[in-house]
């Protein structure tokens, strides 16, 4: 009977995602591990350039690999970067807004007393 799943090399573990058969506790953290990096290269594929590789041989291969991941790190802290930096201005917009406003209630008010 033929196995249903992998590719019938029998000298070689193949390691197929969702079984835990013969998984080790180093082996799972591993297996979690290349799950979190997956998507990221992924993303570097599709948004960092890296189908494409227009350096020359294997050399430019590793350097384009190790420009492109540190590409992506860049944008990645930009974006942190943009998002702590609106919420920042966020903060300091509402507090002088609200300043203005309760300036304008107390004027109000000042002038109904007179």
């Amino acid at each position: 009977m033929p196995e249903r799943r992998g590719h019938g090399v029998k000298t070689t573990k193949v390691l197929i995602s969702g079984t835990r058969k013969g998984a080790t506790p180093a082996l799972a953290k591993l297996l979690r591990r290349r799950s979190a990096i997956e998507p990221e290269i992924g993303h570097m594929k599709s948004d960092g350039r890296l189908g494409r590789c227009t350096l020359k041989g294997s050399i430019g291969d590793a350097i384009f690999a190790v420009l492109c991941g540190c590409g992506h790190n860049i944008r990645k802290i930009l974006a942190h970067i943009r998002a702590v930096l609106t919420a920042i201005l966020t903060v300091l917009y509402l507090r002088h807004s609200l300043k203005n406003q309760r300036r304008g209630f107390l004027l109000a008010a000042d002038r109904a007393n007179l």
